[in-house]
């Protein structure tokens, strides 16, 4: 199942964010510290090219702080980009953005020239929680939904430092299937948009071949090789641990479904972040050339439509690389 999510109100923060862009000094992206690729959005980065962006992790608390470390090297390391990580309740978390986004932008300071920031992400990736602790009240709407701000909002942090909080947002598609079920867990996509146990099922299938000593600590199965089951037998055998069985002890799998995604949301499982910049970039590296076989495939059918035959460099061009014949 492909996870999308792209309601009107998310259509109308593009608009905002295209127009308010042109107006800013620089871009803060907060990402989830979880899943710091899937929670990138794509879109911004069109819309916010050319001004320098500090990428915020933030839920640092609830990552895996030696993945964290990666993370944080890898968006270091590109052009005119910083990272740092953060939990956005914790002290002193004004500081230290206010003064990474100063030392990005030395030129930009006094009343006359103010830095101006806007401040983006995700839906339900923590950002008003952070606004809220940066100006001392609460000033932007938090829960423990997707989609809470729906309007941008001009914050003074100081009489030099203006920031524009805009709506989260997520993007028309989402073409990395991984990236999805990662959104999905971490409780960034509503819940009309997918299937709660489809999700578990995926990111227990994560858990057991990643952090294994975790899931069975948390769940109390025997740590030998008899618990290192599939996605389906864990499904089961933490509904039967949390009684969520029904009459004639049928699996209650919509019930146990989401008290797994609470518990991963929660950080009762542990300390998880459910990629690393190398399966990042396999998994996206996968679907790009998904997308373009499919591509292939559509424009064949047009051409077959309108009564042309693609010629045979077309013919191979247009057949999935997976029906190929292998040199």
């Amino acid at each position: 199942m492909a996870i999308q999510w792209f309601p009107g109100h998310m259509n109308k923060a593009k608009k905002a964010i295209a127009e308010r862009v042109k107006s800013v000094d620089m871009v803060i992206e907060m990402l989830d510290a979880r899943l710091p690729a899937s929670s990138e959005n794509p879109l911004l980065a069109q819309l916010s090219k050319g001004k320098p962006k500090l990428k915020i992790l933030n839920k640092q608390d609830l990552a895996d702080p030696e993945r964290t470390r990666i993370w944080l090297d890898y968006y270091n390391n590109k052009e005119d980009t910083r990272a740092i990580a953060l939990d956005s309740s914790e002290k002193g978390a004004t500081a230290k953005i206010t003064q990474a986004c100063r030392n990005m932008m030395p030129n930009r300071s006094g009343i006359a020239k103010p830095l101006r920031v806007l401040i983006c992400g995700i839906p339900n990736v923590g950002k008003s929680t952070l606004i809220n602790g940066m100006i001392g009240k609460k000033s932007a709407k938090t829960g423990n939904e997707p989609g809470i701000t729906k309007a941008e909002q001009r914050l003074f942090l100081a009489d030099d430092f203006w920031l524009y909080d805009t709506p989260g947002m997520l993007w028309p598609k989402i073409i990395v299937e991984e990236s999805g079920y990662n959104l999905a867990a971490s409780g960034a996509v509503g819940r009309n948009a997918l299937d709660e146990e489809e999700v578990a099922l995926e990111l227990l299938d994560y858990l057991r071949r990643h952090y294994l000593p975790l899931l069975q600590n948390r769940y109390q199965a025997d740590k030998d090789p008899s618990s290192h089951w599939n996605d389906v037998e864990w499904l089961e055998w933490i509904a039967k641990k949390r009684g969520a069985v029904l009459s004639g002890g049928r699996i209650d799998y919509q019930k146990i479904s989401e008290n797994i995604l609470t518990d991963f949301r929660d950080g009762k499982i542990g300390a998880i972040t459910l990629e690393t910049p190398n399966q990042w970039e396999t998994w996206l590296k996968k679907a790009r050339q998904k997308e373009a076989e499919l591509k292939a495939l559509r424009e064949a059918r047009k051409l077959e439509r309108k009564g042309q035959r693609p010629s045979e460099n077309e013919q191979s061009e247009f057949q999935p690389s997976e029906n190929r014949e292998q040199p």
